[in-house]
């Protein structure tokens, strides 16, 4: 079972306020620029983000129903700030699997024990 809702509000409200400038720099984070559905308002979504070998892939947290992936998703992709740089990613996807490959071994036994099995899968533009 993803974490909780009201987890995702205080997150959204507090802690991301707080990760966002050291998420688009640190090693296994990364924040996703992407656009409201609706709104077509620019969004900026902290994240741990995986290199994988055609891209990247986020674990869904907060399960598949998080306004960021079906903005993502909805749009086919976004732009994920990591490490200094802007990475245009495209062809995205959603994934139900209990483990991901791509995911560090640490990392994927915290989301297995935290019962998480969607993810989103990105191709990297060009």
């Amino acid at each position: 079972m993803p974490l909780p809702k009201s987890l995702a509000r205080f997150n959204r409200t507090v802690t991301n306020r707080v990760t966002f400038p050291i998420a688009r720099r640190m090693p296994g984070f990364g924040v996703v620029v992407h656009t409201g559905r609706r709104s077509g308002r620019a969004y900026r979504t902290p994240v741990n983000a995986f290199r994988a070998p055609h891209g990247y892939v986020i674990a869904l947290t907060y399960g598949a129903d998080s306004d960021w992936s079906k903005n993502v998703l909805a749009a086919g992709g976004c732009t994920l700030l990591t490490r200094g740089a802007a990475v245009p990613l495209t062809n995205a996807r959603l994934v139900h699997t209990d483990r991901h490959p791509a995911i560090p071994a640490p990392v994927r036994a915290l989301l297995r024990r935290l019962g998480v099995t969607d993810y989103v899968e990105f191709d990297t533009a060009g």
